[in-house]
């Protein structure tokens, strides 16, 4: 994967597969759908007035690899770390270039799909080798969950980008719902023993072919291995 550094302007993660798919390289066989970029996510459902729905707050940690292709150059004043503040063009620029793929994220509240606004509050940090992407997600419009039930998705449906929710307590946050309303992480069942070990990014350098040829031949490769989170009220 080429340096997402151009001209000192960061890229974003996502441009490169715009590029293959524009090129005529897109992922035709299954075998040749493969992650190249791996992150993992966390979400923060906001809640308004009267119990509606406002936007998600994501953060997508992204693998060691490409981070540290990502910060090349990034160290404007040379003292051997990368700030919040020296990462902010590449925090802009990868929100900025995530429209075009739907911001890789699938919301339903009562079976109806919604849409959403700019995304706004771009930040993004370094934490030992890897880097963490954040931002508010703004629905256009504001929806009431009532008891319907609303599910998140946070998938590549090409799979070039491979999305995988974290492990940690916070993974799944509701921020102003009304009372009694929970969330439930559902994770994919994997079709086949053999293909256990390669879906960590851990395990990424030694994926094997038969992972690959586990893989459909549909077009959204990535929406066997979408993670969801399952918010149901009273």
């Amino acid at each position: 994967m080429a340096s997402p550094i151009a001209h000192r302007r960061p890229r974003s993660f996502a441009r490169p597969w715009a590029a293959a798919l524009t090129l005529g390289l897109g992922f035709a066989a299954p075998a040749s759908a493969h992650p190249h970029v791996w992150v993992t996510s966390k979400a923060e459902i906001d809640y308004g007035e009267g119990g509606k729905v406002t936007g998600i707050r994501h953060a997508w940690t992204f693998d060691a690899s490409y981070s540290a292709s990502a910060i090349q150059g990034l160290d404007a004043n040379g003292d051997g770390t990368v700030s919040p503040n020296e990462l902010a063009g590449l925090a802009t620029d990868n929100t900025a270039g995530l429209a075009e793929f739907a911001y890789f994220t699938k919301l339903k509240i009562g079976g109806k799909e919604q849409t959403f606004a700019d995304p706004v509050e771009p930040r993004m940090r370094l934490d030992g080798d890897k880097l963490t992407l954040s931002f508010l997600l703004p629905l256009k419009s504001p929806v009431a969950q009532g008891r319907g039930v609303a599910a998140l998705e946070v998938a590549d449906p090409t799979y070039f980008v491979s999305f995988s929710l974290s492990e940690d307590a916070d993974t799944a946050r509701l921020v102003g719902s009304p009372a009694g309303c929970a969330a439930t992480i559902t994770r994919p069942k994997q079709a086949d023993a053999k293909t256990a070990d390669a879906k960590t990014a851990d395990a990424k350098p030694g994926l094997s072919e038969a992972f690959f040829e586990a893989l459909t031949s549909a077009s959204n490769y990535g929406a066997q291995f979408a993670n969801r989170i399952i918010v149901a009220c009273p």
